[in-house]
C-alpha cells in the first residue's frame, strides 16, 4: 500500500482521511476497534478539516474601497462648495466659507488621496474642529450642516467597515494554516497504512487492508489524472 501523501491535494487528502476512518470505524473490522491509530487520525483530520478550506483574507477589500470611496465624495463636495463660496466676497457668509476653508486647508485638502490610515486621522481631526460651536454656526449660516452631518457618517461608516474587516483578517490569521497541520495529519495516515501493510497477511486483518488499498488507489487514481491534465 504505497502512496506518496504529498502528491495529494488538499481535498484529496481530505477525502482519504475521511474515508480511512470511515471505513476503519464501520465495525465491520474487529481488529480496528478502539486501535489508538485511528483515534489520532479523527483528531488530526478534525482539525484539518476545519482548515484548510479557510479564507485567507476577509474578502471585504471591495466593501472597505467603496465606503472610502463614499467618504471621499462627501469630503470634496463640502471642500469643493468652500473653496467656491469664499471666492464671492459679496455674498453673505463669504468670510464664514474662508474661516471653514482654512481648516480644511489645516488637515490637508487632499487628505481624500492618502492612505487609509492616514485619511481616517486627519478625517477624525478635522471633523472634531469643525463640531467647535463657532463653526457649527457657521456651517449653519452656510447651510452646510446636512452636507457636514452626511460627511461625518460617511466617515464613521469606513472606520466601521474597515474595522469589521481588520478583526475578521486577525481571526483568519491566527487559525492554524492548512499547511501546518496537514504534515502531523500525513504522519499519522502512513504510520496507519504502514501497519495495515505490515498485517496483511495475517487473517484478521486482510479485510481491512484490501478495503482500505481500494481508498488509496483512488486517491493515487486522482493524483494520476491531475499530472495527466
Amino acid at each position: 500500500m504505497k502512496i506518496t501523501l504529498s502528491e495529494l491535494n488538499t481535498k484529496d487528502l481530505a477525502t482519504l482521511s475521511q474515508r480511512t476512518i470511515q471505513t476503519s470505524g464501520s465495525g465491520k473490522h474487529p481488529v480496528l476497534n478502539q486501535h489508538p491509530l485511528i483515534a489520532d487520525l479523527t483528531a488530526k483530520y478534525a482539525d484539518y478539516d476545519a482548515v484548510y478550506t479557510k479564507k485567507t483574507f476577509s474578502g471585504k477589500g471591495k466593501e472597505v474601497a467603496e465606503a472610502d470611496h463614499e467618504r471621499d465624495l462627501a469630503f470634496s463636495a463640502v471642500k469643493a462648495f468652500l473653496h467656491g463660496y469664499r471666492q464671492v466676497s459679496s455674498v453673505p457668509n463669504s468670510q464664514d466659507a474662508e474661516d471653514l476653508y482654512q481648516i480644511f486647508a489645516a488637515f490637508g485638502l487632499d487628505l481624500d488621496r492618502m492612505s487609509y490610515s492616514s485619511q481616517s486621522a486627519q478625517m477624525k481631526k478635522l471633523i472634531e474642529a469643525l463640531e467647535s460651536s463657532a463653526n457649527t454656526q457657521k456651517l449653519s449660516n452656510l447651510s452646510l450642516s446636512i452636507a457636514f452631518a452626511e460627511m461625518k457618517e460617511k466617515h464613521e461608516y469606513f472606520e466601521s467597515v474597515f474595522e469589521n474587516q481588520a478583526e475578521e483578517n486577525a481571526g483568519l490569521r491566527q487559525m492554524q494554516s492548512a499547511s501546518s497541520l496537514r504534515k502531523g495529519l500525513e504522519k499519522t495516515l502512513k504510520a496507519f497504512f504502514n501497519i495495515l501493510t505490515a498485517m496483511k497477511d495475517v487473517a484478521e486483518w486482510q479485510e481491512a487492508y484490501a478495503e482500505i488499498s481500494e481508498l488509496v488507489k483512488a486517491a493515487k487514481s486522482s493524483v494520476a489524472a491531475r499530472k495527466k491534465q
